[in-house]
């Protein structure tokens, strides 16, 4: 009861304060939502690095303000043209001065900037000054269960061999180290190492230590090399059709980003086991306006092999289990792919093609659903991008086809009649049998196939203190889909968004969103038809910021979803949140807590909670309960910081968590977690 208690008190006490800017958290916080937690956990990290990493204002390149999705085209242009006109900036103050910006987005720009020289010939890489101005970095983090999962019980050997998959083959300690090495914008480099929670470590197939390795060596903008990538690395280019591995366009990003298209190499840092290549890449400037590039990858992919036959591939990463270590490593992939890039002040043009292999025959087993899902050895993929400015209005997208003559198609219209307001009209074509293993596209499927769809969007700013952000997406499948056993079916999303912030420290957020699409049904009586399914969230949020070091969050979402004509499933959550820190002093501590009450798994919520440095957490939360959580965090003169987290889930409706060899007996759920972080 304690806890309901003071979630009351948190809500009370910020109720009667008028509104508050926008942090960065903030920002990633309100665009959050069910269908893009896999979108956010590749974004929160690479935003995450921007932060710890910031751009000198007085050398920001487009490339490098692109990057950043909270400024428009235009205003991206207006800070270029304010570098331009008035030189370099001695004090970030300066960005209230660039036509089109307003105190919210200084707010947030200022987090990933610093102002520094402009360093014209400085800035070329020189290899004696590597050793000398390099900055360093070294990550460790260990997350530590407090309740002892089925997974990880002790059972007789007549069991275990009847039952081999009930048991992990590790302990229950989570671990990564990173390292890191960087020389200014032109040279990185890093190392890391991984061991998830029930893997062995130093013994059976673990003899190596953790269960993933990634390294990576990546250059920028040397002499005519825009980009070389060695080890692990990303590419993307045009909208995603052919080859996407950043993260992709989701429904929830701002209109302001919708067209920007993708960055070619990149570095990869993550610790996921799945997407990315691992190879060489490199990026040539051929001229002022063209680039060209190859990339070439070669890698072992854990999948299920059945007669010798590719029946699914395995992308969690996850070696914990017989059936995870009989699928590890099974099969192997070459691919090799080349961009053609033309930036020109009008026109952006850009021709992609991508060609991998297996050394085994993928062929899932057929269901009335995946009848056109990827099937065979060898796939090939082109596909052109085009980007056309015509004064206040911009024409994208891209056309790409497969070895079968398949098409994928996307296209948008926007029009900026002001800096602050987008206007966008999107158009998707993917025919059902088109197949592409690395697109990452716009859509409502998780594969960029069987979808046509209307997006319509409007992103303003109204009387200066108002946000306004609203969609509406129409789409249609014209084949069966997953838990879908019917042809033609359609649906629709709709989201309005109204953000609220009068003062500097005080800001307020309301949202609702309604989703209706079709979905099979199953009867009391066992019988299966499609149904249209109906989801309605609305969503509020109240934030406060005393200061830089100090903010108050509350919040409160309720959830309800239906079949059609059925019985409703209703959810409410109410948490808040606090993080308290002063100028001059180590520490910092925030603390969040929820009541969250829900009918059914249906009508789950979702909440993202303050986290460890690079580790995104969002929680679903159904049926009924609380959440608590502690966050410290000390830093000692910018090189040492040291971070621990403490979470506890309280359900009040089950004596049993989760299932599985991830059950835990009783109705407490508890973990830690620490991190450590040296600079040098």
């Amino acid at each position: 009861m304690w806890i309901k208690y003071f979630i009351v008190c948190v809500l009370i006490s910020y109720t009667g304060v008028n509104i508050s800017a926008q942090t960065w958290v903030e920002w990633e916080e309100q665009v959050a939502d069910e269908q893009d937690i896999v979108y956010w956990q590749e974004r929160y990290e690479e935003m995450s690095e921007l932060i710890e990493h910031p751009f000198n204002i007085n050398t920001i390149t487009k490339e490098q303000l692109e990057q950043l999705p909270f400024l428009s085209d235009k205003l991206i242009e207006n800070i270029l043209y304010y570098l331009y006109k008035y030189g370099p900036m001695v004090s970030k103050k300066e960005l209230l001065g660039i036509e089109g910006m307003d105190w919210q987005t200084r707010r947030l720009l200022e987090k990933c900037v610093y102002v520094g020289e402009a360093e014209d010939e400085k800035s070329k890489l020189r290899w004696r000054n590597i050793w000398k101005y390099n900055k360093q970095e070294l990550f460790t983090r260990v997350d530590i269960p407090l309740n002892k999962k089925a997974g990880y019980a002790d059972y007789d050997p007549e069991i275990l061999e009847k039952s081999p998959n009930k048991r992990y083959y590790g302990d229950p300690i989570y671990n990564n180290i990173r390292y890191r090495f960087r020389y200014r914008q032109q040279l990185f480099a890093g190392l890391t190492a991984e061991k998830d929670a029930g893997e062995p470590f130093f013994r059976l197939f673990n003899k190596k230590g953790y269960d993933f390795y990634s390294g990576y060596l990546f250059l920028q903008d040397v002499k005519r090399w825009k980009a070389i990538a060695l080890g692990h690395y990303r590419v993307s280019f045009g909208y995603g059709l052919v080859i996407n591995q950043a993260f992709s366009m989701g429904k929830s990003a701002s209109l302001y980003t919708m067209n920007r298209m993708g960055r070619g190499l990149s570095k990869y840092t993550s610790v996921g086991e799945y997407n990315y290549l691992q190879g060489a890449g490199a990026t040539y400037r051929l001229s002022e306006r063209w680039n060209i590039s190859a990339f070439y990858s070669f890698r072992k992919q854990d999948a299920n092999v059945e007669n010798m036959f590719i029946t699914s591939l395995k992308t969690d990463g996850y070696h914990r289990l017989r059936k995870d270590v009989e699928k590890m490593n099974t099969v192997s992939n070459h691919l090799a792919g080349s961009n053609l890039s033309y930036n020109g002040k009008h026109v952006e043009l850009g021709l992609t093609a991508v060609y991998n292999v297996f050394d085994k025959v993928l062929n899932p087993d057929y269901r009335k659903y995946n009848r056109y899902y990827p099937r065979g050895k060898d796939f090939f993929n082109a596909g052109v991008n085009y980007k056309f400015f015509f004064r206040r209005m911009v024409f994208s997208g891209e056309t790409a086809v497969d070895r079968q003559g398949k098409i994928a198609t996307i296209n948008m219209l926007s029009y900026s009649p002001t800096v602050n307001t987008t206007l966008l009209l999107m158009n998707r074509y993917y025919d059902k049998r088109y197949q592409a293993l690395y697109a990452n596209a716009f859509g409502e499927n998780s594969r960029i196939q069987n979808e046509t769809g209307i997006y319509i969007g409007l992103e303003t700013k109204l009387l200066n203190k108002i946000r306004l952000l609203y969609y509406t997406d129409f789409f249609y499948f014209p084949y069966y889909r997953y838990r879908v056993d019917k042809e033609k079916t359609m649906g629709i999303e709709e989201r309005i968004q109204i953000s609220y912030s009068p003062i500097n420290s005080l800001s307020m957020l309301i949202k609702y969103s309604y989703k209706n699409k079709a979905q099979n049904y199953t009867s009391s009586q066992k019988t299966k038809f499609v149904l249209p399914y109906m989801r309605h969230r609305l969503h509020y949020q109240l934030s406060y910021s005393l200061n830089e070091q100090t903010m108050f969050k509350t919040m409160a979402e309720y959830i309800r979803t239906s079949y059609y004509k059925r019985e409703y499933s209703n959810g409410l959550m109410i948490g808040g949140s606090a993080k308290a820190g002063f100028t001059g002093f180590p520490f910092r501590v925030s603390v969040s807590g929820a009541w969250f009450r829900t009918d059914d798994y249906n009508s789950r919520i979702y909440m993202y909670e303050p986290g460890l440095l690079y580790a995104f957490s969002m929680n679903s939360f159904y049926g009924k309960g609380t959440r608590l959580a502690v966050n410290l965090r000390y830093a000692c003169n910018n090189w040492l910081m040291i971070q621990g987290k403490w979470g506890w889930t309280h359900y009040a409706d089950r004596n049993r968590i989760s299932s599985g060899p991830e059950e835990i007996m009783g109705n407490n759920k508890a973990d830690l977690q620490f991190q450590l972080r040296v600079k040098f």
